[in-house]
């Protein structure tokens, strides 16, 4: 009876593993959100994401290799030295050789792993100008675009700051008080869809300044391969190119309080005619108290009666 059972439970097993992969190939796999039985990064969206995925996998190969030699060598160890197969131990206590070998060699394989590291460290840290992202990744970018997200309990702050320095507050769809949204749309992603996206044009340079109200948050989204404290009192800065266009999910990535999972990021990528399109409707339905203010009424909680933005174009996965 057991036996019958485990192969009933194996064979079920299997066809719900059969099943979610299935589903997985049935969308373009990864883009911008997470996915049932998803191993592994989502689809990168951009030439610092790409990097990262490529030097991830490198470095699994390269820690695969290692694992494989070490565990090799202890089974050698314990085959080779048993008491029945070895019942006279050696009395040798050095080996020059084998010293110098591991050392050296562990000194290699890190020195090999550091300096992509560190280059890629440098390309993700660093903002580039426009002209030197077409230089490193062969991008046409179009231009610039600098985006200010300011992090609250719990909701996102923007400023478009290049574009007439108005601001909106993005919040989580879900129950019609504080900051939520109301209720979602038919087909929301949970936990990750916002009332008033964030919507940048393919292809353009985007500096995103962050910083928050009253304590930490994390502006991070995966495909991006964003990720970047909000530290209240600091300006950090961090950037990306969005080379698909789609719509692309983060989340709040420091612990923050009571609503922490509450706080996700939708970034909409459009191309630039719908992207200016949106941004003219946005400037023409701007509001003296949509001008920039302080952050700290925000911050201090007292967040406005909502208001509609102009619509955001949506993106289908």
């Amino acid at each position: 009876m057991f036996g019958r059972n485990a192969g009933v439970t194996i064979v079920a097993l299997f066809t719900a593993l059969i099943a979610g992969a299935g589903a997985a190939l049935a969308q373009e796999v990864g883009l911008g959100a997470p996915f049932d039985w998803q191993m592994g990064f989502q689809e990168p969206a951009s030439p610092v994401m790409r990097d990262i995925v490529e030097f991830h996998n490198l470095m699994l190969w390269l820690v695969t290799v290692v694992v494989i030699f070490v565990l090799g060598l202890m089974f050698y160890v314990v085959y080779r030295f048993n008491a029945k197969s070895n019942p006279v131990p050696s009395k040798n206590t050095h080996n020059a050789t084998l010293e110098v070998l591991w050392t050296v060699v562990p000194i290699v394989i890190l020195v090999a792993m550091a300096i992509p590291s560190f280059k890629l460290l440098y390309k993700g840290d660093v903002v580039p100008s426009a002209t030197l992202v077409a230089d490193l990744y062969g991008i046409d970018v179009a231009g610039e675009i600098t985006l200010k997200a300011t992090g609250l309990q719990w909701a996102w702050e923007y400023e478009y700051v290049d574009d007439g320095v108005f601001l909106f507050s993005s919040c989580l769809y879900g129950p019609d008080y504080w900051c939520f949204g109301g209720e979602a749309p038919e087909g929301a992603q949970r936990l990750l869809e916002t009332d008033n996206p964030v919507v940048v044009p393919v292809n353009t340079l985007i500096k995103v300044q962050v910083t928050a109200g009253t304590v930490l948050h994390a502006w991070a989204v995966p495909a991006f391969g964003v990720k970047i404290d909000a530290v209240p009192g600091r300006l950090n800065e961090t950037w990306f190119v969005a080379e698909r266009i789609g719509t692309y999910y983060g989340q709040c990535s420091e612990l923050c309080g009571r609503y922490h999972s509450y706080m996700p990021i939708q970034v909409n990528v459009v191309s630039q005619a719908d992207y200016d399109a949106w941004m003219a409707g946005q400037l023409a339905a701007i509001q003296p108290d949509r001008l920039k203010a302080p952050s700290t009424q925000l911050a201090q909680q007292s967040i406005p009666t909502r208001r509609a933005l102009a619509n955001a174009p949506g993106i289908a996965n």
